[in-house]
């Protein structure tokens, strides 16, 4: 038989996979068959775990907002209460003002250097990083530290929200949890993304933007045996939430019905080009701030406390921007805030939370970008036609939100859920794309991959299919292939397969099927065994005594994704094809290099360009012609 294309020589020019090659191959294909049916009962018990870490979730977020009002009361009025409330309500004294951020970003400074490092940042970052690098393990002492530090950083003016820090907290929960069970990395990070998104959920009383936050950051997935166990963590963090803290919304902004023309439609475009303009002027101060920390002649734990006496100039020029600053949100949304107030969150509140998040300080980007957003349409509000109080802040809000996070559904379901404005949904959706688009124009990564990136990991929020998914093997496989007879000497199957090996080096087959008299496959070959068995002596050995019995099969009609899988399981880079109802039927060969065929058509397709319709051309110059 003629040689047929095949994959270039491996290290070990055989294609085999050592001992895993004789792993028996019908036992393969069950498991195979069982994969789509065995995930059902992991499914279910990760989410019945998953019940419990949104339970817990929620009552650390509830604990975590309850300790930030704690220390807020303590620091700047002086009396013991957990109630939240916002710094600069009342006038301070200029040098608690200045002084009390810079104590913070001392104490969550030390506990960085003698707790744990992973408590500095915002969180987001660290629980992707989690995902990616450690395999969704989170050590138990950041769960204890990363919210203790959040509170003393927030509770003394840290101009942060509660978010970040809930979210590897919640995270950390499900992390432990998981880790003294008996589950794989995939299942430990649904229930890490579980936690973070029940945490996300108590926090804002948002279960639909958390779901979506999980899965546009932090699952890189979108798979039943994810997506269903973060929903119930999210689902029961809800109704936890709705015993301890309410279940109203958080910014409620009454819209009933909205008229929109569309030249307010057009305006919300440049809504959100402004809003995504903001977001990357903010995204390039915190890794500028970075940088610059970087350089200072000093021990990184040092820097918060730095990042804290930026906190403490700009709360002696506007104290309203100081702390989680819900007040200032909500009154933002509803249309009851001053010029003054505006334009001195828009300046103030984006200077010293970028500054101070450069600092490596622990806190959360949420709430201040909800801010600083909600300022900006706010004053967009000023010059733009009135369409409903708030609309313009809602419309800087969800821009900002999506430019600063590059996550755009997240940003117009955020503010659905933080108003209950549902009509705007609409609009929204116009300014938070608008600035997503100019965002991923001017910049490569967000705020909360770029410190990913600089670690040294590269990192894709893309969602495409899987183009080895739209393959089968039939579609690339070999028919036209050498097999040998398991009675054939080895001398015979040396001299048989000496015309392939002579042949082109990227046309070798290296793997050859061998079969019975009755043309069934038996077992698999390569010309190393051959070789091997004859140098020791083996001239009265046939092939059937050095061929490896039951080989590992695919089958015309399984996807190249499958194969991929079944080659990296068994460390294979060749296997024969068998019909489906016959296993022992060969019908071809396929290899590692035609799972590049799929690969190649996603290539085409996306970097080909052809004009597929044309002008036809009319009768009467035709005839001209």
């Amino acid at each position: 038989m003629a040689s047929a294309p095949a994959s270039g020589r491996d290290g070990r020019g055989d294609g085999l996979a050592g001992a895993g090659a004789a792993v028996p191959g019908r036992a393969a294909r069950k498991a195979s068959h069982l994969g789509d049916f065995t995930v059902r009962p992991r499914m279910l018990l990760i989410t019945g775990w998953a019940v419990g870490v949104g339970a817990a979730s929620a009552l650390a977020a509830w604990v975590l907002q309850k300790l930030i009002g704690l220390i807020t009361n303590a620091v700047f009025y002086q009396r013991w209460s957990t109630d939240l409330v916002a710094p600069g309500l009342h006038r301070h004294d200029p040098a608690l003002v200045l002084l009390a951020p810079v104590a913070g970003g001392l104490v969550v400074g030390v506990m960085a250097r003698f707790g744990s490092e992973k408590i500095r940042g915002h969180g987001m970052p660290e629980a992707i990083e989690a995902i990616l690098t450690a395999g969704s393990r989170v050590a138990p002492r950041v769960a204890a530290l990363k919210p203790v530090s959040a509170a003393v950083s927030i509770g003394t003016g840290g101009p942060f929200g509660a978010e970040g820090p809930i979210i590897i907290t919640g995270g950390a929960v499900g992390s432990i949890l998981a880790q003294g069970l008996r589950l794989s990395a995939d299942e430990r990070k649904t229930l890490l993304v579980a936690g973070a998104a029940g945490g996300m959920a108590a926090t804002f009383n948002s279960p639909l933007a958390s779901v979506l936050l999980a899965i546009e950051l932090l699952l890189f997935e979108w798979r039943p045996r994810s997506f269903v166990p973060v929903v119930a963590a999210v689902g029961t963090s809800a109704v936890v939430r709705g015993f301890l803290l309410g279940t109203g919304a958080l910014f409620p902004v009454h819209v009933t019905d909205l008229h929109l023309a569309p030249g307010v439609l057009a305006l919300c475009v440049l809504s959100g080009v402004t809003g995504g303009a903001l977001a990357v002027a903010a995204t390039w101060l915190v890794y500028l701030a970075e940088d610059g920390f970087a350089r200072l002649p000093v021990h990184w734990m040092w820097w918060p406390a730095i990042g804290g006496l930026v906190i403490g100039c700009g709360g002696l020029l506007q104290p309203r921007a100081l702390g989680v600053g819900y007040d200032v949100i909500g009154a933002l949304l509803t249309g009851q805030a001053t010029i003054g107030l505006i334009v001195g969150i828009l300046v103030v509140k984006t200077i010293i939370w970028s500054l101070s998040l450069g600092s490596g300080t622990s806190g959360g980007v949420l709430a201040p970008v909800f801010m600083i957003g909600g300022a900006l349409g706010a004053l967009e509000g000023a010059a733009f036609p009135t369409v409903a109080p708030g609309f313009w802040a809602m419309m800087g809000l969800a821009a900002v939100v999506g430019g600063v996070m590059r996550s755009p559904l997240t940003g117009v379901v955020f503010t659905l859920e933080l108003t209950r404005a549902w009509p705007a949904a609409l609009p929204l959706l116009i300014s938070s794309t608008a600035a997503y688009a100019l965002s991923t124009l001017v910049l490569k990564r967000s705020v909360l991959t770029e410190k990913i990136a600089r670690r040294g990991l590269h990192l894709t929020r893309e969602y495409s299919t899987d183009p080895l998914e739209a393959f089968f093997v039939r579609d690339v496989m070999d028919s036209d292939v050498f097999m040998l007879r398991d009675t054939d000497t080895l001398a015979e199957g040396l001299r048989r397969t000496r015309a392939d090996h002579e042949g082109p080096a990227d046309r070798v087959q290296h793997l050859y099927p061998v079969v019975d008299e009755h043309g069934r496959l038996v077992g698999v070959v390569t010309r190393n065994d051959l070789l091997e068995r004859m140098a020791e002596g083996g001239d009265a050995a046939t092939v059937a005594d050095v061929m490896r019995r039951d080989p590992i099969t695919v089958h015309p009609d399984d996807t190249l994704s499958h194969v991929a899988y079944l080659f990296a399981e068994h460390g294979l880079t060749r296997a024969p094809v068998a019909a489906r109802d016959d296993h022992r039927a060969v019908l071809g060969m396929v290899t590692l290099a035609h799972l590049l065929h799929g690969r190649r058509h996603d290539l085409t397709e996306d970097r080909h360009r052809e004009r597929v319709l044309s002008a036809p051309i009319p009768r009467t110059v035709a005839r001209q012609g």
